[in-house]
């Protein structure tokens, strides 16, 4: 898996990029959970509820349609009745969708189910640069979570600030042309 910080990155860029009249410290804790929410499978683990079952890590929870029902559920629990609802449902939907996306890039585990309930086949990128992340805090401590987030500035933050940047100034210049204009 991705580290938490990746997976946060990645939901605070879609923020910042598609939603950005929406962004508060609310709405970066709620869609920053969304993304790490499909992770919250490796509680089974303590229920003896094995990683390659369909209910176990990157099973079940890391599916489009997980993505969908959770992020459609959080939008609901906090915006239905704001009028940025369906902007904010979109954002949650995605979130919790770039989760499995994210994993697929990893270089370790078994792959997402990420069309469950309809296929149970585990999938991963052709395209696997990401340093897989220890399933513990603990795990980060030393070389080797070092490495994993040194992997993920490559691979996550950087393109997460590149677009960022982009974004930012095509709206400067989309907003100077504007004033330009008679």
């Amino acid at each position: 898996m991705a580290s938490i910080f990746g997976h946060v990155a990645a939901s605070s860029t879609l923020g910042y990029t598609a939603f950005p009249k929406h962004i508060r410290k609310a709405t970066i804790l709620l869609t920053g959970f969304c993304a790490f929410a499909p992770d919250l499978d490796v509680l089974g683990f303590r229920f003896g509820i094995p990683y390659e079952s369909e209910w176990g890590h990157r099973g079940w929870t890391h599916s489009l349609v997980f993505a969908f029902v959770f992020g459609s559920l959080m939008a609901w629990l906090f915006f239905r009745e704001k009028p940025e609802f369906r902007k904010m449902w979109l954002w949650c939907i995605l979130s919790t969708a770039s989760h499995p996306l994210l994993d697929m890039m990893t270089n370790g585990g078994r792959g997402c189910a990420l069309w469950w309930p309809f296929s149970l086949e585990r999938i991963f990128f052709p395209f696997r640069p990401i340093q897989v992340s220890p399933m513990s805090i603990g795990g980060f401590i030393g070389k080797w979570g070092m490495v994993v987030l040194a992997s993920e500035m490559v691979w996550i933050g950087l393109p997460c600030l590149v677009l960022v940047m982009i974004v930012g100034i095509s709206r400067r210049f989309a907003q100077k042309k504007q004033t330009d204009s008679p």
